[in-house]
């Protein structure tokens, strides 16, 4: 798997798994679960957008608050998937939990099929019959005393589902990969292979037929060999149920293979955006030609940051990043240093348009 050449497959696919990027599927699920949940009306604008979407933890005994979430504009299409990334600490999964109404922002707005969330009980159930969070560790998704069956049919039950239970049950597993269904109803987590926990808990947020997966590390705690297979899955649910997704990764290789759209997020915001063969192939932020400079697949010398990333509650004046930026420490920079150290960078747009946040770049130093 090479994420800097056009064609790259998921490394390790198996051979009884399909998956192909590019447009959106609109296939409607099979007789079974075809009446699971009552689907709502398809947005005509973006599925999901978030404006100006901030998140903070008060500090504590009288600290500043950890802007975890820093001024985020966010959209994803119906059918598109989005990989968001960036190292760990970045504020990633603070921002998809946010998205979920898991974390209510501290200013900024989340819509959904261009209606804005709301944060009562009552809207946020309905609000999560459309839009399912896929969690990174399996075994620690899964209730250890409940069989495959209960953990699959959780959701129908907290969601009053009053149709054939087992139908639609035995439909998102087979959905999900496994099959034939019924011989997992009875089984236990600790009965599974990681792969076969995985399409579990892929399978419980299948069941409510949502219209949007928030992914979050979903192949992080699986072997090399089954990570293809996860990922070939989640193609095959985008093109025959036109599913959006936004998944949550580190890993640029993993985005390469699945996404449409890349957004790299560092210190609580996102500092570049566009398609992931624009992002990949030709990164103009210096954070995220860093993040690929270290793939074993990269030609030239590694990009090594010094330092940490500033602290969340200290976030410096300026760009960012511009405490570790490779390019302003070599002096490559210097015409627009002063820029980069006391001028703050607006909030980039969210949409497919290709941006970036670095005066560096928008100076005319590298060509769009």
């Amino acid at each position: 798997m090479n994420p800097l050449t056009p064609g790259g497959s998921p490394s390790g696919a198996g051979a009884g798994t399909t998956g192909t990027g590019g447009g959106s599927g609109s296939g409607t699920p099979e007789s079974g679960a075809a009446t699971a949940v009552a689907t709502e009306p398809r947005a005509t604008g973006p599925l999901l957008s978030a404006r100006g979407l901030r998140v903070a933890f008060p500090g504590r005994r009288g600290a500043p608050a950890a802007r975890a979430v820093d001024g985020v504009n966010l959209e994803i299409g119906a059918g598109e998937i989005v990989a968001l990334v960036g190292e760990s600490g970045c504020g990633k999964t603070t921002l998809a939990r946010s998205l979920l109404g898991l974390v209510p922002p501290t200013s900024g707005s989340v819509a959904f099929a261009g209606a804005p969330l709301s944060y009562t009980s009552r809207a946020l159930k309905a609000y999560r019959r459309r839009a399912q969070l896929v969690l990174q560790d399996p075994s620690g998704s899964l209730n250890p005393r409940h069989t495959v069956y209960d953990a699959v049919a959780e959701g129908l039950r907290i969601h009053g589902y009053d149709g054939d239970e087992r139908a639609a049950v035995g439909e998102a597993l087979s959905r999900a990969g496994l099959r034939p269904p019924e011989r997992f109803f009875l089984r236990y987590p600790h009965e599974l292979s990681g792969g076969q926990r995985q399409r579990v808990v892929i399978a419980g947020a299948l069941v409510l037929q949502p219209e949007l997966i928030v992914a979050d590390e979903p192949v992080a705690s699986l072997d090399a060999s089954v990570r293809g297979e996860i990922l070939a899955l989640l193609l095959r649910l985008r093109d025959e149920l036109g599913l959006s997704a936004l998944v949550v990764t580190h890993d640029l290789g993993l985005a390469w293979n699945i996404a449409d759209r890349v957004a790299v997020m560092y210190l609580g915001r996102i500092v570049e955006t566009g398609t992931v063969e624009s992002v990949l192939t030709a990164p103009q932020h210096p954070y995220t030609r860093a993040l690929l400079s270290v793939l074993p697949e990269s030609e030239g010398t590694p990009v090594v940051l010094t330092g940490e990333p500033p602290d969340p509650a200290r976030i410096p004046s300026g760009c960012r990043f511009h405490a570790r930026c490779q390019v302003l420490a070599s002096g490559e920079a210097a015409a627009v240093a002063d820029r980069c150290r006391g001028e703050d960078l607006p909030v980039l747009g969210g949409g497919g348009t290709r941006d970036v946040a670095c005066h560096w770049v928008t100076d005319g130093a590298t060509a769009l």
